[in-house]
């Protein structure tokens, strides 16, 4: 029952898509109270959940042994029980309707599913953007709980936080095709091969920038998108040949701690 690979996912960056909307949230909303625990509770295990649900999909459809199934509804039932008993403390202290947040997150799971079935599952970029884009929700309601009302400028904070999600995914994927080179290509290839992660980063730069001008967005919120995109200009100008995956996630998730930091100052600022 206590298997940690049934427990836990395996996939160590998606811990950062939730953690850093969920903490910029939070810290964006500037009060912590019990209804904050409620929600890490229950966005917790709304993301454990979908673990050991896959691992049950996994098993129906031949590509895990049938013994692992206990284990399984073990641990999906654990993660229901905490996260309904967060939800309806949720509810009951009137924010109930931070739950609209999680209907996007429904067919995005289901579509994941689908393809886990069909074994088509690995390196569907566009299913990442759009769970990316679902754990960001928990940024407003983060800041919504920390505020005691649903602002609107929540919306914008979710836009941003996910965008700069899609911009360390495009990364991610740049620093893993560039990993398997036999040897380091050309000036003309490097950009080349790093154009829609610097085209990206650069437009989300822009964007924050410019909003930040327009008194949308805190003035100095452009700095920790600035990081991101000098990392994008560093990892596109040096190739990370041979590396292995381990190093470059090390790396992205220094990056990703110092961006957070970031954020969640400027933002107060």
């Amino acid at each position: 029952m206590f298997r940690r690979h049934v427990a836990l996912p395996g996939e160590h960056g998606a811990w950062v898509f939730l953690l850093r909307p969920l903490l910029i949230g939070l810290f964006a909303g500037g009060r912590w109270h019990t209804v904050s625990l409620y929600l890490v509770l229950a966005a917790l295990c709304g993301f454990l959940i979908r673990h050991p649900i896959t691992l049950a999909v996994k098993v129906h459809s031949g590509r895990r042994p049938r013994e692992t199934l206990p284990a399984v509804r073990f641990w999906i039932a654990i993660y229901a029980t905490i996260g309904l008993a967060h939800v309806v403390g949720l509810v009951a202290r009137g924010f109930g309707y931070l739950l609209y947040l999680a209907i996007p997150g429904v067919p995005v799971f289901v579509w994941h599913l689908w393809l886990v079935s069909r074994r088509a599952d690995r390196r569907q970029w566009f299913v990442e953007l759009l769970g990316t884009g679902v754990l960001s929700l928990s940024a407003p309601a983060g800041l919504w709980v920390g505020l005691g009302q649903p602002d609107p400028i929540g919306w914008l904070l979710w836009a941003v936080v996910w965008a700069q999600s899609a911009s360390a995914i495009a990364y991610t994927y740049l620093r893993l095709a560039q990993r398997v080179l036999d040897r380091s290509p050309g000036w003309s290839m490097r950009l080349r091969m790093g154009r829609t992660p610097l085209l990206v980063s650069l437009c989300v730069l822009a964007a924050v920038t410019g909003l930040g001008l327009a008194g949308a967005l805190p003035a100095w919120l452009f700095l920790p998108y600035a990081l991101q995109a000098a990392e994008v200009l560093w990892g596109a100008s040096r190739p990370a040949i041979g590396l292995k995956p381990q190093a470059i996630g090390y790396r992205q998730l220094a990056i990703s701690a110092l961006f957070t930091l970031l954020f969640i100052i400027t933002w107060r600022l």
